[in-house]
């Protein structure tokens, strides 16, 4: 049975347990269960199932699931519990994960939180949190484990061995100078393949530069994809190591940012509880919806200034949605590229004339292609030869134009600190309605 389906199987086992009060056949369901999907199968319940299910599960996997979870149901599960549950909760933690863990709490639990731990344990964690929750800084962990290049490999091996145990994700050490500075790296492979008396000097490499601290999390993950990382030095401005980030936290990164993508698009947010109370999700997709009104009202506004014409000609009225229609899809089509090349960093001022002028030429292209289709289509359908004309040349200069706004509605709204996944299809498709009413009922009222 493939993973996925048996996985879904588990959940959806887990999930009849618990409605029918099977306590005990759910706790041994979850035996089998990774924390991950425990914290699946916690969100695919409705909040009185899932309360049922958080409290007869494992105290010492709860820290674990509640990293699994979406922000909304971390909050509902967290609501309930009180500080020592908390702290023991997140005892297990990665120290990147507890500060995720942390910067998602109300602020009163925050510092209630803080205030219970250690004093080394809340300088190493002051230490993350003092850097956005979306850059390298805020991504790294900082256990690593550094060697002077002028020692042999023989004096690491013992010192490793002393230590017992290595951070999960080491597949290399970090080289650093007696002030910490970075130097390069040694992989485990050179380390157990070459003689012990070898200085880690002479065969220490240095293959990618070090991250900056402040690096944004989208560029942690496109250097983790281009080099095939398992992970990466995290360096301040002196370029003294001050962690690393690790393979499991840029899987998140990616799998978050393509959610986010998605769900942008209708106006949603990645961490939204799909059973999250009703009120709370009517308010957040109301203004959504508000934003499409808008839009709507103003075509409905364009097409009104037509009024006398369409009430003269009827096959205007049947054949009015086909323009805005096909603009919009081309227009998508050329917004889809353009916001995936602004995640790939693949646009910038020295292709962005070719890509426009590229985009326009196929948007033209394609015009004139469906242009003399639709007009065939016209004259044999309604014997019109004249509108079948008139809508082809509207399709011509929509086609065009929604190409056109594709291409720059994303970087205008790049530039203007506005996510183009979250409003460019609301733009676009206001541009590509708007445009294609006017050209074709502007062009009907002309000739006709």
């Amino acid at each position: 049975m493939e993973p996925e389906v048996e996985q879904q199987q588990q959940s959806s086992t887990l999930a009849e347990n618990i409605s029918e009060g099977s306590v005990s056949a759910a706790r041994k369901i979850m035996l089998a269960m990774h924390p991950a999907e425990i914290a699946d199968a916690l969100e695919s319940l409705p909040p009185v199932r899932r309360r049922l299910l958080w409290d007869v599960i494992d105290p010492e996997l709860e820290g674990e699931i509640l990293m699994e979870v979406g922000d909304e149901v971390r909050e509902s599960l967290v609501r309930d519990m009180d500080m020592d549950e908390l702290v023991a909760a997140t005892e297990q933690l990665d120290l990147d994960d507890l500060a995720d863990f942390v910067q998602s709490l109300p602020e009163q639990l925050t510092s209630e939180m803080l205030a219970g731990m250690g004093r080394q344990d809340r300088e190493r964690l002051d230490q993350v949190l003092a850097y956005p929750e979306d850059s390298a800084g805020g991504l790294m962990n900082l256990d690593v484990i550094t060697v002077r290049g002028d020692v042999t490999l023989d004096v690491v091996l013992r010192y490793l061995r002393r230590r017992g145990s290595m951070p999960r994700q080491t597949d290399r050490l970090w080289v650093t100078d007696r002030y910490g500075r970075y130097l390069g790296e040694l992989s485990l492979r050179l380390l157990l393949t070459n003689s012990s008396d070898t200085l880690v000097s002479d065969i220490s490499l240095r293959k990618i530069e070090p991250l900056h601290v402040l690096t944004t999390q989208r560029e942690v993950a496109r250097v983790f994809e281009d080099f095939d990382l398992v992970s990466a030095p995290v360096v301040d401005d002196n370029n003294r190591l001050i962690g690393r980030v690790t393979i499991d936290d840029v899987v998140d990164v990616i799998r978050e940012e393509a959610e986010q993508t998605v769900l942008s698009m209708a106006g949603l947010n990645q961490e939204d509880d799909i059973f999250a109370p009703i009120f709370r999700s009517t308010r957040k997709r109301a203004l959504w919806l508000g934003v499409n009104l808008l839009t709507a009202l103003l075509a409905s506004w364009v097409i009104a200034q037509f009024e006398g014409t369409l009430e003269r000609i009827v096959t205007l009225a049947v054949l009015m949605s086909v323009v805005p229609s096909m603009g919009g899809i081309a227009g998508s089509q050329t917004l889809t590229l353009v916001i995936r090349g602004q995640a790939l960093n693949q646009i910038n001022k020295s292709n962005l004339r070719d890509l426009l002028t590229r985009e326009v030429a196929i948007g033209l292209l394609n015009g004139v292609l469906w242009a003399l289709i639709i007009a065939g289509l016209v004259w044999l359908w309604f014997g019109d030869r004249q509108i079948g004309m008139i809508i082809g040349a509207a399709l011509v200069v929509n086609l065009v134009t929604a190409a056109y706004a594709g291409a720059m509605l994303p970087m205008l709204m790049r530039r203007l600190g506005i996510d183009p996944a979250l409003a460019g299809g609301v733009a676009l498709t206001t541009v590509t309605d708007v445009v294609g009413l006017v050209a074709f009922l502007g062009l009907a009222t002309l000739i006709l």
